[in-house]
């Protein structure tokens, strides 16, 4: 994570993965892989654009019950540091273009753990009513889901 949290603004998630680092990395970083556990099952996700760089976007698209693939997150990554940490805000759009409603600044670290990688999310909010939004919008049973998504598809390869 990127400093102390701060109780009154962000959220964080974590959880063990009984896989090798390398592989959650590749989960993150390939589109076709990223698509299986982005979005809590049974929705489906489509990756329009990941540029993994500084400045780069990070777009995705949602479906739900077989529907029309909207709008999901439109992100730009502030810093993708190999197999150790990606950092992406909705506050800019691809191109450090600024967006029109910033919600969030998400860090998502990946360390090394006896028992395969600790994943951490440690999500940024500007304002404790954005915070308590997202709370209630369902952020750990969200990113809890789709946590556990990633470790079945990690695990199950390892």
């Amino acid at each position: 994570m990127t400093g102390t949290p701060d109780p009154d603004l962000d959220l964080t998630i974590s959880r063990i993965i009984a896989a090798p680092r390398d592989a959650v990395w590749r989960a993150w970083t390939d589109r076709a892989s990223f698509e299986q556990w982005w979005v809590p099952a049974p929705a489906k996700c489509r990756v329009e654009t990941m540029e993994l760089r500084p400045g780069g976007g990070l777009v995705t698209r949602i479906s739900e019950n077989g529907g029309a693939f909207a709008p999901h997150l439109d992100a730009c990554f502030l810093a993708v540091d190999d197999r150790q940490r990606l950092v992406f805000t909705d506050a800019l759009r691809g191109g450090w273009r600024p967006a029109e409603r910033p919600f969030m600044t998400a860090v998502i670290t990946l360390r090394d753990h006896p028992d395969g990688t600790e994943y951490a999310a440690h999500v940024m909010h500007r304002n404790g009513a954005d915070r308590a939004s997202h709370a209630e919008m369902g952020f750990f049973d969200g990113w809890g889901t789709v946590m556990a998504q990633l470790a079945r598809l990690v695990e199950t390869a390892a």
